[in-house]
Formats: C-alpha cells, structure tokens, sequence
C-alpha cells in the first residue's frame, strides 16, 4: 500500500471520561446562577456554615467578657490576699484577654476560608 492509499487518521478530543458528568445534572454553578431550588440550597447551606462558624466565635467571646466579672471577684472570695484588685484586674483586661480574642478571630477567619474553600470546590465540581 501506498502513502496515498493507507486510510486517514484523525484524531478525535473531547471531554475526557472521568470528566464527564452524568446526563440531566447541570453543573452546580449554573444552578446558582439560574437560581434553581438547588442552587438555593447550596448558598443556604454556605450562608449556615458561616453563620455556625460566627456564632461560635461570638459565643466564645461572650463567655469571655461574661467570666470576667467573675474572674475580678475571685480576689475578694480567697480573703482579698491582693491588697487591691486593681493590678490583677488590668493585667486579666491588659494581658490575658488579648490573646483569647486574637485566636477567638484567627479561629474564625480560617473556619470562613475554609467552609468557602468547600463551597468552591463543591460549585466547581473539583
């Protein structure tokens, strides 16, 4: 056989097999943007996750500033052993509460980057 005569070949591309989705579901990007009741449940379900994740930052951070009225009355329940609370109530206000609230923050920030990090992947298919 001849160059001429051999059959041609082409090559065919398309969208590869572990790729492909299954026939009648709209990838969830269109559901949201099309606001279908499923795209509604997607957001719904990240706008809960954030709310969950805020209110647990703000949950800790009323247990915080709850306690400490308690926490400036333990001095007077021991005997008053501090001849004044004054010290150790600006050291718990000045020292101690400071870096509850900045894990209390960093704690949240990365809950909210992670649970849109979930959504993404979820609306991107990945």
């Amino acid at each position: 056989m001849s160059a001429e005569q051999q059959p041609r070949r082409e090559v065919v591309t398309g969208v590869p097999r572990g790729a492909r989705r299954a026939p009648g579901h709209a990838p969830a990007r269109s559901e949201i943007s099309e606001q279908t009741t499923l795209g509604a449940t997607y957001v719904r379900s990240l706008m809960r996750s954030q709310l969950r994740a805020a209110l647990y930052a703000l949950g800790t951070l009323a247990l915080l500033v709850g306690s400490l009225p308690l926490l400036f009355a333990l001095p007077a329940a021991f005997g008053g052993t501090l001849s004044s609370p004054e010290p150790f109530v600006w050291v718990a206000l000045g020292v101690a509460v400071y870096p509850v609230m900045w894990l209390t923050a960093r704690w949240y920030v990365r809950r909210a980057e992670r649970n849109e990090q979930d959504f993404s992947r979820l609306v991107e298919g990945r």
